[in-house]
Formats: C-alpha cells, structure tokens, sequence
C-alpha cells in the first residue's frame, strides 16, 4: 500500500539497518530494529502511523545524505 509519508524504504537483515527515504526526499537510516519490526511496517495499513508509534524515538538513527 502506497504511503503518502515514506517513499520507499530498505531493510539489511545483516546489520538490523532500516532506511527510510521521505517523499520530502530526506533520508533516515535506523539502527538495530528488529526483522519482525520491519516486517510489520511493510503490511501496516498506515505505514506513516506505524513508523511514528513503533520506530521514531525507539530507534537510534541518523540522516543519510540524498544521493
């Protein structure tokens, strides 16, 4: 389901590293979040809403700069 918030995002198993890229176009990457965690993101209904209640502020992250 497309989601007016989050534009495409990325998951790497090996170092738990979610990516988020915006549709403001920023990007976020957040460290060490569980696969069921992204699991559960990908099917959310509102993946702005998952991502703000289950990921922001439980996660250490940082700014990627735009490629």
């Amino acid at each position: 389901m497309p989601s007016s918030v989050i534009a495409s995002m990325d998951y790497d198993p090996q170092s738990l590293a979610l990516t988020i890229r915006y549709v403001s176009g920023l990007v976020y990457e957040y460290k060490q979040v569980p696969e069921e965690v992204f699991k559960q993101l990908k099917i959310a209904g509102s993946k702005g809403r998952f991502l703000n209640f289950f990921i922001k502020g439980k996660y250490d992250y940082e700014k990627v700069e735009k490629h």
